[in-house]
């Protein structure tokens, strides 16, 4: 099992409507073949930036499987416009 980790900077002022729009996309990540699970959590000291972890079986379902569906199109639409830069996704392997 690998983690997808990303830091999400959302816009100021946009936060409730990230939560929202992310309560809308979970469902569609989780359909994933592949897909375990996800968190999403705000950061207690910073507003507006939260840290996404997704857990997948691979790699490969992560970003040949969903990226490459329509589901990910879908979660596009729904979150890329709140975020401030766009963030960048690391890959994380079984702990030591």
């Amino acid at each position: 099992m690998i983690i997808e980790h990303a830091l999400l900077s959302v816009r100021q002022g946009e936060e409730r409507a990230f939560e929202a729009a992310m309560a809308e996309a979970k469902p569609l990540i989780s359909a994933s073949p592949g897909f375990v699970s996800i968190e999403v959590r705000p950061a207690l000291e910073t507003v507006g930036t939260y840290l996404l972890l997704v857990r997948w079986l691979s790699v490969a379902d992560h970003r040949d499987g969903f990226r490459n569906s329509d589901r990910y199109q879908s979660w596009r639409d729904l979150l890329h416009r709140f975020y401030d830069p766009m963030p960048s996704v690391s890959y994380f392997g079984d702990p030591l």
